[in-house]
């Protein structure tokens, strides 16, 4: 099994080769789930991603002949750049395999690092399959992002470096895909501070280690936000060292995920992809098990696409009631649009989009039917407006 040792000698094998990024109190999160949180900044890496970490400590123990022949690595996009980066900083070719639909911002990062980068398979154990053929016919070395001894002391670095700077967490939260982040971090963890909880995350259409540690057989698929940690094949050497060292797995849905991209831009001024954002997902959704307590999360991973991002903004304030979306059904004769917007006005609503439907939506000739979107300052203040047009207005949201 891995050791707190391997870590530290990790540790000192990257020094300078990956940031030690900053572990600070997050006041305004603190506040929101009643605990003392600190975040550790992690996506601040060169690739924007804690993957870093264990590339850079596994490439740093490859043997000459490994180096010569070049390494192979299949990655939803994380692992994938670190490999590409630190290959290239060690002058040896490397060949990443991704899946088809990985989004554009992590291929393009990918192969800008020097990497040849080849699209295959719908999901990651499809890529996996075709970087083990590319290992056996051109004799590379595969680089595993989570099942390698190497991969796991390296990602355990980010444990250590949080307990350096505060010895005393009462938990530390941890997302999880293959499994390398959460076990290097329980062995960092039950070393330092035994009775520090450790948990990882996973999102409810992959929460493949949940299963498993529950004696379950797994099952998952679909779509998912949190592309960076949906895995099926998990990693058995990360399996075991879960159930030696007393892991628990939480699982947190996609709003969920959604709530945590919009909370880290909007109260931490970060920007996250959807699995740097599971272990805030987790404080969000679960702040009982963790009120009173000095909590340990990070941004683990930064690279989303402007669009997933942009979206996931647009919605989660729709469901917050900061956006509404509503279809008013109003008599078609002069000044009806004037006195919706006299409403709105007044209450100091700001209109964003209006679409007025006189011939073929409304139910009734004399009808018409308006679909508009409304911007308010907070939850109550769209209430107030929702309810002042119903005075006079058939509506419903959208």
């Amino acid at each position: 099994m891995i050791t707190f040792a391997d870590v530290q000698s990790a540790a000192r094998r990257i020094e300078g080769a990956v940031l030690r990024s900053p572990f600070l109190r997050a006041e305004s999160i603190s506040r929101l789930v009643g605990a003392q949180v600190y975040i550790k900044y992690d996506h601040m890496q060169a690739t924007g991603a804690f993957k870093e970490r264990g590339a850079a400590n596994r490439i740093a123990l490859l043997t000459p002949e490994e180096r010569k022949a070049g390494v192979v690595a299949m990655s939803a996009g994380n692992h994938a750049q670190a490999v590409a980066r630190h290959a290239a900083l060690a002058g040896i070719k490397a060949t990443i395999v991704m899946p088809k639909h990985t989004p554009a911002t992590k291929v393009t990062r990918t192969a800008a690092w020097g990497a040849n980068v080849v699209l295959h398979g719908e999901v990651l154990a499809e890529a996996a399959a075709e970087a083990h053929r590319l290992e056996q016919e051109e004799g590379l070395f595969f680089l595993h992002p989570y099942d390698d001894p190497g991969v796991i002391a390296g990602q355990g670095t980010m444990a250590l470096e949080m307990f350096e700077d505060q010895p005393d967490l009462d938990v530390i939260i941890a997302a999880t895909g293959g499994g390398g982040l959460i076990s290097g971090t329980a062995i960092v963890a039950r070393h330092l501070r035994p009775a520090c909880e450790v948990y990882g995350v996973e999102v409810e259409n992959y929460a493949a280690f949940a299963q498993a540690l529950a004696g379950e057989k797994i099952h998952v698929g679909g779509p998912t936000i949190a592309e960076g940690i949906a895995v099926r094949d998990i990693g058995q050497t990360p399996l075991a060292l879960l159930k030696a060292l007393d892991v628990k797995m939480l699982v947190v849905s996609e709003h969920a995920i959604e709530r945590a991209i919009a909370t880290f831009v909007e109260q931490a001024k970060q920007v996250t992809e959807g699995a740097g954002a599971a272990s805030l997902a987790a404080l969000l959704s679960f702040p009982e098990r963790f009120h009173g307590k000095k909590v340990g999360i990070s941004i683990c991973g930064g690279n989303i696409d402007l669009r997933t991002l942009s979206n996931t903004l647009m919605r989660h304030l729709l469901r917050d009631g900061r956006i509404l979306r509503l279809v008013i059904e109003m008599p078609d004769r002069p000044g009806m649009l004037a006195e919706v917007a006299t409403r709105i006005g007044a209450l100091g609503g700001n209109i964003l989009e209006v679409s007025h439907h006189r011939l073929f939506s409304s139910p009734h000739v004399q009808d018409a039917q308006l679909e508009i979107m409304i911007e308010a300052r907070d939850p109550a203040h769209g209430a107030a407006i929702e309810a002042s047009l119903q005075e006079i207005f058939t509506l419903r949201r959208l």
